[in-house]
């Protein structure tokens, strides 16, 4: 089987080695791909449109599209890809709108009765200074941005810098904006493999979004993830299934919105019950990293199967144990990214998976950092206690000038 994935992050890296690792066994591409995950998947850096992609696929008789990431699927890929004959993982850019905006999210939710919090949609700076009603308050830019459209201001200070850089400085584009209920609660990401109206439940994760150790700091794309079928108690798993994950599926079939991909909910368990903050309409970075480890069987199999229509849980099955995912990211992040730095100690690493996110070749047969989040070290575990132990030391083998790193994942959240 030929595979094509598309992407060149952590979450990429981490998708080619799961369906490396499947029995059946098959050939891997990735567009563009990076030098980093070379062993697994062969780049593509040369095609770069949907348009030039369709042609590439059939020329190399590709069997399955894995969708990495979400700027082609807004774009049309799994639409291409089907009008071609070729299965495609990843929803059709109809649904896939559930990620590219986050207004048509909300509405869908509020359709189908999802449970969410409240928002106010505005078009300006003024309009948004005057739905902000108390803080702290939620502020998302409505279209893709690269994971870092959404700001939780707790003051007016912070939400002034938001607005400065959505409307005056239009960092994202031109796009509207919406002030959401602030909900307060632990988050859980919870992924979903989709076929029409199958579904199947992965291992739930929790993600670590500020840049310092408590929660501190900037909000970034993610600097650690942690993973478990333990993280959530059966019961609270029950009524996610039944007051989230069912009706959005239903709901999908309703709105004759063809599904067959993942679909990520980002969940915050409220003192009321559990409510979808957002959706992502592929695996979350660096969740895929923690969870992709903790899968087992035939990976490629399992979603060449379920992109043609048919879910089949049993070629696949669940580690029960636990999974830790460090980010090591570069001395500026997130504000600028970092490029040039020497990254030492990668053959050091004896155990656990090294995933690369923003590396490339120093010409010495090594790898130097080339963006803002630069590797992640992930290390499973019977115990949350053993992954995270192990993950942490595998870490502190791999160096870079001003890499940061919290040191509080798999712990904070946990006490």
């Amino acid at each position: 089987m030929n595979i094509l994935i598309t992407g060149k992050g952590g979450r990429e890296h981490a998708l080619a080695r799961a369906l490396a690792d499947s029995p059946s066994h098959p050939t891997l591409y990735a567009c563009p791909g990076s030098e980093g995950m070379r062993s697994l998947a062969t780049p593509i850096p040369e095609v770069s449109t949907v348009e030039e992609l369709i042609p590439w696929m059939k020329e190399h008789r590709i069997d399955l599209c894995v969708a990495g990431e979400e700027a082609l699927l807004a774009k049309g890929l799994a639409d291409a890809c089907h009008e071609a004959g070729i299965p495609c993982f990843g929803p059709v850019q109809a649904a896939a709108q559930l990620e590219s905006s986050k207004i048509f999210a909300k509405e869908f939710m509020t359709r189908h009765a999802v449970p969410t919090g409240g928002f106010d949609v505005v078009d300006t700076a003024e309009a948004c200074r005057a739905a902000i009603t108390s803080y702290p308050t939620v502020l998302k830019y409505n279209g893709l941005a690269a994971g870092k459209g959404v700001a939780v201001c707790p003051d007016a200070e912070s939400a002034e810098a938001f607005i400065e850089m959505v409307f005056v400085q239009k960092q994202f584009g031109d796009d509207q904006v919406f002030v959401e209920e602030f909900l307060a609660g632990k988050e859980v990401s919870v992924i979903c493999a989709i076929s029409d109206d199958q579904f199947e439940y992965f291992t739930p994760a929790r993600d670590y979004k500020r840049l310092k150790e408590n929660d501190q700091g900037p909000n970034t794309g993610g600097m650690g993830a942690v993973a478990s079928r333990q993280i959530l108690p059966a019961e609270l798993k029950d009524i996610i299934e039944q007051s989230i994950i069912t009706p959005t599926v239903e709901g999908l079939q309703k709105d004759g919105l063809p599904y067959r991909g993942f679909l990520y909910f980002g969940i915050i368990l409220t003192e009321e019950g559990p409510k979808v903050l957002e959706f992502n309409c592929r695996f979350g970075d660096p969740e895929a990293q923690a969870v992709l480890p903790l899968v087992e069987g035939d990976f490629a199999e399992y979603l060449f199967q379920a992109a043609k229509g048919d879910l089949h849980p049993g070629l696949i099955h669940f580690n029960e144990g636990w999974s830790i995912t460090l980010v090591m990211a570069s001395r500026d992040y997130p504000v600028t990214s970092t490029s040039g730095d020497g990254i030492r100690g990668l053959e050091s690493v004896t155990s656990g998976r090294v995933y690369h996110a923003g590396t490339r070749p120093d010409g010495l047969g090594g790898f130097e950092t080339n963006g803002g989040r630069i590797l992640t070290v992930s290390h499973t575990g019977a115990t949350r206690e053993e992954a995270r132990d192990a993950a942490y030391s595998e870490l502190k083998k791999i160096e870079f000038n001003g890499a940061q790193i919290r040191r509080d994942i798999g712990t904070l959240h946990f006490e």
